[in-house]
């Protein structure tokens, strides 16, 4: 796996995950940069997080993020409130290299209650690991979504 700056948020629910997550990227040489939350709290919101995640997804060329909850539901709806991102719900490896390969996502969501600590860790990494393919069709595709991201 290729190193790159990785940014991580994630509400009480994604918060171990999350920990663990930066933790392992660390060592394997990515850049983490951690937007929230920075405690547990069982009370707190994901949103504020998840766009501050996708704000420097954007505003960071040839980064990627990854945003945790409980479902990952909520988390992949608020990031991809930010224009610009492209936000896959993962839910296996094979839905995660899909994201990557097909859409060119550059945010993964993921539950932190659907799997266990070593699945999670298995799905992202796949995500930050798969290229886009540049396929035309793929590219056409994302113009779409851009062109309609940009005129609304």
């Amino acid at each position: 796996m290729v190193a790159m700056r990785i940014h991580l948020a994630s509400d009480h629910a994604g918060y171990e995950l999350k920990a663990y997550l930066a933790e392992h990227l660390a060592q394997h040489g990515h850049d983490v940069i951690d937007h929230g939350a920075f405690a547990y709290d069982a009370e707190d919101d994901y949103p504020s997080f998840c766009f501050s995640a996708g704000e420097a997804v954007v505003e960071d060329e040839g980064s990627l993020g990854v945003v945790l909850g409980g479902s990952g539901n909520g988390e992949q709806i608020a990031a991809n409130k930010v224009p610009g991102v492209r936000a896959a719900l993962a839910w296996s490896v094979e839905t995660a290299r899909l994201g990557r390969a097909h859409n060119d996502a550059n945010v993964v969501a993921v539950g932190g209650r659907q799997h266990e600590l070593s699945e999670s860790l298995e799905i992202i990494e796949a995500f930050i690991a798969e290229p886009f393919t540049g396929d035309e069709r793929h590219r056409r595709r994302i113009a779409q979504l851009a062109a309609y991201e940009r005129s609304r």
